[in-house]
């Protein structure tokens, strides 16, 4: 079906763009994955791609939520402006960004969105940009994203978007011309990627983060044209393994050969004495601290990407001391979400080594938590866990490498939010065809989660125990204490932002100015129906005297009800409440 085509750079072509991206992406994640070859041989160039577009659709549409939920206002009629929705775009990929390659997209999506900004300040085109200012931001993209890589490497991603860039330049017209003649000059110069860089030339394949860019530039081309691409643009991204007779796309390094799998953009060229971790990270820090963190990273690892700005970065290295890089980020300010992962067995960095594969455990919990004090907690309890930070819900390609992660035979996957059950049915499905026998408990709050794990027995039979786990949830009631962010309609009538939000079981029940009241409200009615155990967690932002108030409340009026407190730290909601 034809996409109706947008004539200037806008809000509504940046959404239409990212939303086009985003499913030519889908359509060619497994791809990319297949193809890739530089420089980690982990398969998942693809993957990450899609995950952080994923992240920055989620951050431009919210953008539009909000202008459509705040419709009352004079100043929402036309919608978010231009400079808003870039600036979202680039926000979510960077706080989004998976692997090499999709931290370089984050920094092309920022190079971008700094120019649009820039340009949307003018009288003249405050709401929209035409062709020059889209080749502007093209060739900001290219060179942002070039400076963000320690060790630039041509034949990867840097050059094809250079590519683009220098094809853009000599562009005249409008959008649609700029967009064409930028996807064409990608597509050529992702062509040659094999002739500059050896190890693509020796696997007989393209540089993968390279097609992932001219994928997002196909997209481009849609969204000012109203037609894709044609099939022949992919035709050069095919050049895979032909030449190599006898060797299936998907088999694993021979001893002593090239990978026939990785991840996109630049390291040095010997890749025989790999890193044994990925570490990634977001960091709130000043530029100069920034700039001492580069070179303290570089001389610890290798593939070095850090992006960002305005006191926000996200950091990306491989290393053998994964403890001295995120100590490094302490050093530089805050880092946050976390993210290390071991090259295990199988993969670059251990073939041929003889190292023997990790034994599968029978049975693991897989579990989604919103905050480090319930992340400790779960892992306390041995489940494996994946932290969502508040208004950054994971992705199913997340949920999929935590079910990997956790290494059984059986998983018993916990999303603890009703917004993620078709996220994790994706994941659950990806997971058993992969051969990992999984059971998905539709938990909608971490406390039914906890409830869940309290009965988790690993020992007894898979359907037992699921049975079991899922009834203990299902017995729990759920409810949250929360601040409203702007004026809404609820359940229980009109808030106004700033206003203490209580819901039970999903819906606003109680609306109030002070934070004990309402938790005490909401308490009061959910144990009007009886329990026997009330689970308080407490996030940061809460007043510490909340549950103190509440647990007395509790002892005076409830005299049969025990109640548990536990921390949750930024786990977005003031306080996470369960009754069983």
């Amino acid at each position: 079906m034809a996409q109706v085509p947008q004539r200037f750079f806008d809000a509504l072509a940046v959404r239409t763009w990212c939303g086009l991206s985003l499913r030519a992406l889908g359509r060619a994640r497994e791809e990319i994955d297949a193809i890739n070859v530089y420089p980690v041989a982990d398969g998942d160039t693809g993957t990450n791609l899609y995950l952080t577009l994923e992240s920055a659709v989620a951050a431009v549409e919210a953008v539009f939520a909000a202008h459509e939920l705040d419709d009352g206002a004079p100043e929402a009629a036309d919608g978010p402006s231009l400079a808003e929705t870039v600036g979202a775009m680039a926000h979510g990929a960077l706080i989004g960004a998976r692997g090499n390659s999709g931290t370089i997209l984050a920094q092309l999506l920022r190079g971008m969105a700094q120019v649009l900004t820039a340009r949307s300040g003018s009288r003249s085109e405050s709401a929209h940009t035409e062709g020059p200012g889209l080749r502007l931001a093209l060739r900001n993209a290219a060179e942002s994203a070039r400076q963000a890589v320690a060790h630039p490497v041509e034949g990867t991603v840097l050059t094809v978007a250079s590519a683009a860039a220098d094809a853009a330049d000599d562009a005249e017209g409008d959008c649609a011309e700029v967009a064409r003649a930028a996807y064409e000059g990608a597509r050529a110069a992702l062509a040659a990627t094999p002739a500059q860089l050896p190890v693509l030339e020796r696997a007989g394949v393209v540089d993968a983060g390279g097609h992932g860019l001219v994928t997002v530039l196909g997209a481009l081309v849609e969204t000012f044209t109203g037609q894709a691409p044609g099939p022949g643009a992919a035709t050069a991204t095919h050049a895979r393994v032909e030449r190599r007779e006898g060797v299936p796309p998907e088999a694993p390094p021979a001893p002593g050969g090239e990978a026939l799998a990785g991840e996109c953009a630049v390291a040095e060229a010997d890749r025989h004495d790999e890193p044994a971790f990925e570490v990634i990270y977001l960091l709130e820090a000043e530029d100069a601290a920034v700039t001492r963190l580069r070179q303290r990273l570089d001389a610890l690892g290798d593939s070095l990407v850090v992006v960002g700005g305005d006191g926000l970065w996200n950091v990306h290295v491989h290393v053998d001391d994964a403890g001295a890089a995120v100590e490094a980020g302490v050093e530089a300010g805050r880092p946050h979400r976390i993210r290390i992962t071991h090259f295990g067995h199988g993969d670059a960095h251990t073939a041929g080594t003889g190292r023997p594969p990790r034994e599968r455990s029978r049975r693991a919990v897989v579990a989604v938590v919103p905050g480090e004090g319930l992340a400790g907690l779960y892992a306390e309890a041995g489940a494996t866990t994946l932290l969502a930070r508040p208004g950054e819900p994971p992705a199913s390609g997340e949920l999929v490498q935590a079910v990997r992660r956790a290494h059984a035979h059986e998983v018993v996957l916990l999303p603890n939010d009703a917004e993620l059950r078709h996220t994790a049915a994706a994941a659950a499905e990806q997971a058993r065809a992969e051969g990992v026998r999984v059971a998905l408990i539709p938990t909608r709050s971490a406390v039914q989660g906890i409830a869940a794990l309290a009965v988790h027995e690993p020992e007894r039979r898979f359907d037992e125990d699921v049975v079991a786990m899922t009834s203990a949830a299902g017995a729990t009631r759920y409810a949250e204490v929360t601040v409203a962010e702007h004026r809404s309609w609820t359940t229980a009538g009109i808030c106004q932002a700033g206003d203490v939000l209580g819901l039970i079981d999903g819906d606003v029940a109680v609306i109030g100015a002070d934070v004990a009241e309402v938790a005490a409200t909401v308490l009061d009615r959910m144990l009007s129906a009886g329990g026997e155990l009330v689970t308080l967690v407490l996030g940061d932002e809460a007043p510490g005297t909340v549950t103190e108030h509440l647990e007395a409340r509790v002892r005076e009026a409830y005299l049969a009800v025990d109640t548990v407190v536990h921390r949750g730290g930024r786990q977005g909601a003031l306080l996470l409440v369960g009754v069983e």
